[in-house]
């Protein structure tokens, strides 16, 4: 395998929680207001230190969404998606933009977000959509 190269963030960083990766910048955030199967997720629209997965279509809250999976490069956990397509004209602005898990990500503070047990199992969404 090839020498890894890691963008190092400077500010409020956000990043993975097993091998604390920088991930994002705070100023990247779009929305906090979105949920995923672990409780909350964040809606950037710019993160780092990623490889994407396979597309795939997958039916959330707020309709059918083309969405890839998003891998910390250092360490491979997944952290979250891409929204590649939203199917639906008023989930448009979701395309290009990335979602991270806060189950997965230690915040500016270095906090980390416990998973919510109760939270809805089946998509993923925002819950103001």
């Amino acid at each position: 395998m090839g020498r890894l190269f890691l963008v190092n963030l400077d500010g409020k960083v956000y990043s993975c929680k097993h091998c604390q990766t920088h991930l994002a910048l705070c100023e990247e955030i779009v929305s906090k207001s979105f949920h995923c199967r672990h409780g909350k997720a964040y809606l950037f629209n710019k993160v780092v230190n990623v490889t994407m997965g396979l597309k795939e279509d997958r039916m959330m809250m707020t309709g059918m969404h083309t969405v890839s999976d998003i891998f910390c490069v250092g360490c491979g956990s997944i952290v979250g998606w891409k929204y590649e397509a939203a199917h639906e004209k008023n989930q448009k602005y979701k395309e290009g933009k990335f979602i991270l898990e806060r189950y997965m990500v230690a915040g500016p503070d270095g906090s980390q977000y416990l998973a919510n047990l109760d939270s809805h199992v089946g998509g993923s969404d925002a819950d103001d959509a």
